[in-house]
């Protein structure tokens, strides 16, 4: 909802819509470039920008239902990104101290400013309230600065996102509460909102996930979903605002819901950012610079002192805040400034209070111009703070990291190869490497790609050539650099070890072959010779849905798997994959072997949902094996003969997967064996969490138990083809 103020009467300078839409395409290319000479953040440049070219600057444009429209769409994006951008890990990690941060921020703001109003200003109490109510509330508007740093998933930026919606829900119940009062008499109408609400949160809650998942498994083209994504936003803002809460917490709520399908690794969060970034958001900026009028503070010092006495009272409650969530939770300053700027800003429901309470004749003109002048005050302190937290905070990040890289092994920067023949395949298995690999990993020179050709026929350059292409560019879609490398050798496995060996790479990614003949194995010849000629991982993966729309990670690990020199890269990968998809993980192993696995995820903070079950033996895994569903991927650690890990039963494993396994998502990976990096020891499992981590006696006594019970349980015979 935006604020009608009065548009003078002067015709605007530029009307006809090829020069608005240049003018404004001007403003958003240039305004950066000019003002990050002189140290200004592009939001407050955006902003000023609007002041300048609007009704109340030199008039170049009107704000006319262009920017009515874009104006909406922008600050609803807004929220939209930060809901999909959310680690929801991390959220749940810090959920408490997010809604112990949403509590200070909206009870602190909302009571002092009703007090404020009522000794200060004259008010009675329930329009006193309803002012406070706009102090409460604020907007995420320096959003994209964090998001620029590269710090949106820091625990103080997740803590203000979460709490932001909680000072939104609020207020806008005030305003419902308060309003009832004055139109009927009562406070029914809140009663009514509430359990609106939490139908509407039901009902999104069950229904886009399902919807989606359905969606995306039949369309996984990249435009189709962009489309989908954007009407469920909407759709979800709209039914927001139809029930009486504000469209930003229906955009917020969509992007919660549906950050499980969007990785932040993904063609598609790469789509959704630029369109955000590049247009909508710069158009709400520019939007609401229109709306401030600067000579408001001619009107005399009545508007005045009341703009200050607002001003004062929205960033001082709101920065006592944050220091109180910083004091109860021994926050860092860094992060208790990161918190205050965050929520600094008001907009959004500052606009929509402001011009229902002076259609209602509850506030007078004075609280409607000293309004428009605290939301420049606002807007312009939280982007100046937030761009020097945000600094400070990824200085501290970057310190952390090299602290961490200097003790990390080499496995967090693995050197990839993509062994790819097909384009349309492509972009599905390039999206699975990315997604193996750890955020800070892509540098340049360590991701390749490569097609190997035999013959130097036009059809197969152009076929390697293209294939080549589309896998460069899905990376480049999510900003990562990609090598590509067409080579002619003898056969596809020479081509691959040769390359291996010039670029020094450190595992290989390949799709599975199809099988066409009655005598053609698992996994193919070519495949069974790369394994023999290499001791680097190889992951093997064969995936019928996108890998976003993946349920739960079944991990199947052999015995004495900690022992191989790999066992850590494959933990890292598979807990990172698990991360960028944001389903649980759950691994079939030894006790031993569970215990090493949580020793890696620890050490590597990958902060992921993972359980697990025992394997003992391959009828164990032949029982379990009907536990898993066909949104499921299933992941098969094996083991080369020479290894460590292998095991006689593994030779009957290739032919159960193509029996019972042929529908189902599933990757094969062999670790990388007889390398450099040292195995796991028993000593650093038990150093890596002794607080958080459970005790190993206790573990090895519970293992003891278990396998009691299981002897003298009878054992169920394994599962049988059909028509046996």
């Amino acid at each position: 909802m935006l604020l009608n103020l009065a548009i003078p009467a002067s015709a605007p300078m530029i009307t006809a819509p090829v020069p608005i839409f240049l003018t404004v395409m001007a403003i958003i290319l240039l305004t950066p470039l000019l003002l990050s000479r002189l140290k200004i953040p592009h939001v407050i440049g955006l902003i000023l920008a609007g002041v300048a070219v609007g009704p109340y600057g030199l008039n170049l444009l009107a704000r006319d239902m262009s920017f009515e429209v874009f104006g909406q769409v922008g600050i609803l994006y807004l929220m939209f990104l930060a809901g999909i951008e959310i680690d929801m890990y991390h959220l749940r990690k810090n959920l408490r101290k997010g809604l112990t941060f949403g509590l200070f921020t909206f009870l602190i703001p909302l009571l002092l400013g009703a007090v404020v109003a009522v000794i200060v200003l004259k008010m009675e109490f329930l329009v006193g309230l309803l002012l406070a109510s706009m102090f409460a509330a604020h907007t995420l508007i320096a959003y994209p600065i964090v998001a620029r740093f590269g710090v949106t998933k820091s625990p103080a930026v997740i803590i203000a996102i979460a709490g932001t919606i909680v000072t939104v829900l609020g207020s806008l119940i005030v305003l419902a509460g308060v309003l009832g009062v004055y139109r009927d008499g009562s406070v029914k109408s809140l009663f009514s909102i509430l359990g609106y609400l939490v139908l509407y949160c039901v009902g999104i809650v069950y229904v886009y996930p399902r919807l989606t998942r359905y969606f995306f498994k039949k369309y996984n083209d990249g435009i189709p979903q962009f489309i989908y994504i954007m009407v469920m936003v909407f759709f979800a803002a709209a039914l927001a605002s139809w029930i009486g809460i504000e469209g930003v917490f229906g955009a917020f709520f969509a992007g919660l819901v549906l950050n499980r399908f969007i990785p932040a690794r993904s063609i598609l969060m790469g789509r959704l950012e630029f369109v955000g970034n590049a247009i909508f958001i710069p158009y709400f900026l520019i939007g609401v610079g229109m709306l401030i009028d600067l000579h408001v503070v001619m009107d005399g010092w009545g508007t005045l002192y009341v703009a200050a006495v607002m001003s004062a009272v929205a960033m001082s409650t709101k920065w006592l805040a944050a220091y109180a969530t910083q004091k109860v939770f021994r926050l860092t300053g860094t992060d208790r400034s990161i918190m205050y700027q965050l929520s600094n800003a008001h907009t959004a429901v500052a606009l929509a209070v402001v011009t229902i309470g002076y259609g209602m004749h509850l506030f007078g003109v004075d609280v409607l111009n000293a309004t428009v002048v605290m939301i420049l005050v606002t807007c312009t302190v939280s982007s100046l703070g937030t761009e020097r937290a945000a600094s400070r905070l990824k200085l501290q990040l970057l310190e952390q990291a090299e602290e961490e890289s200097a003790t990390k092994d080499d496995a967090a920067h693995p050197r990839t190869l993509i062994a790819i023949s097909n384009p349309l395949t492509a972009p599905g298995i390039v999206e699975l490497a990315l997604s193996m690999r750890f955020p800070d990993s892509s540098m340049p020179g360590d991701l390749y790609a490569l097609h190997v050709r035999n013959d130097n026929s036009a059809s197969s350059r152009a076929i390697g050539r293209n294939t080549l292409d589309v896998a460069e560019r899905s990376a480049a879609a999510v900003e990562v650099e990609l090598t590509p490398i067409e080579r002619f050798d003898l056969n596809f496995i020479t081509g691959v070890l040769n390359t291996m060996e010039e670029r020094d790479i450190t595992e290989v990614i390949i799709g599975l072959h199809r099988r066409t003949n009655v005598i053609d194995t698992f996994l193919g010849d070519k495949i069974e010779r790369l394994l023999k000629s290499t001791n680097r991982m190889v992951v093997i993966t064969r995936l019928f849905i996108p890998i976003n729309t993946v349920t739960r990670i079944v991990v199947a690990v052999p015995k004495k798997a900690q022992f191989e020199t790999g066992f850590r890269r494959w933990v890292q990968a598979i807990g990172n994959l698990c991360r960028q998809v944001g389903c649980r993980v759950e691994f079939w192993c030894e006790p031993g072997t569970a215990l090493m696995i949580q020793a890696v995820i620890r050490q590597s903070r990958l902060g992921i949902r993972m359980s697990f079950a025992d394997l003992l033996n391959f009828d164990d895994f032949v029982l379990k094996s009907n536990e898993v569903s066909d949104d499921d991927l299933m992941i098969v650690v094996s083991a080369r003969r020479s290894s460590v890990s292998f095991d006689s039963d593994m030779d009957d494993v290739p032919e159960f997967l193509q029996r019972y396994f042929s529908t189902n998502n599933l990757i094969v990976l062999y670790p990388g064996q007889f390398g450099t990096e040292p195995p796991m020891t028993m000593a650093e499992t038990m150093a890596t969490d002794m607080v958080s981590a459970p005790s190993p006696i206790f573990l090895y006594a519970m293992t003891l138990l278990r396998r009691l019970k299981k002897g003298l349980q009878h054992k169920p015979a394994p599962r049988k083809p059909d028509g046996e």
